[in-house]
């Protein structure tokens, strides 16, 4: 697994408050079906509905075994599906626990969810709309949004 992080989503409980005070922080961002990408460098920051991204995570909310849902999900973005696979396997192989399995998404790509050993979660995706650069940085395209 590169040592790359490419997004962070953080669950938020409402967007159109959350987007507020990023823009007012001087932040640009570009909405698409209810979710806010902020280009940060090379990775992003999305905002997303709390309950979509646990549901997307297959995360069990009232799950205290392993503290709950804390809203947050890092990830890494992958050159190929079959990359995909194989970090999640080397994931569950080294003692995390695969919570979805990966799969063709919504989106058009292919992606799964792990949780570490100490219930941080990750998604493993493969996005042919974000591309990496050759360096493994991630840049927002142009998504239509405002």
């Amino acid at each position: 697994m590169d040592q790359r992080l490419s997004l962070v989503t953080l669950g938020v409980r409402d967007l159109d408050r959350a987007r507020r005070f990023y823009s007012a922080l001087g932040w640009s961002g570009q909405e698409v079906q209810r979710t806010v990408f902020f280009q940060l460098g090379g990775m992003a920051l999305v905002l997303w509905g709390r309950p979509d991204l646990a549901a997307d995570a297959g995360y069990d909310p009232d799950d205290t075994d392993r503290g709950g849902f804390g809203g947050i999900a890092l990830a890494q973005n992958v050159r190929s599906p079959a990359e995909v696979d194989a970090v999640l396997a080397a994931a569950e192989a080294a003692g995390g626990t695969v919570t979805r399995p990966p799969a063709e998404t919504f989106y058009g790509g292919y992606a799964g969810y792990f949780l570490d050993p100490e219930g941080h979660g990750w998604e493993i995706a493969w996005n042919p709309g974000f591309p990496l650069a050759e360096d493994g940085s991630l840049t927002v395209p142009d998504l239509g949004g405002n």
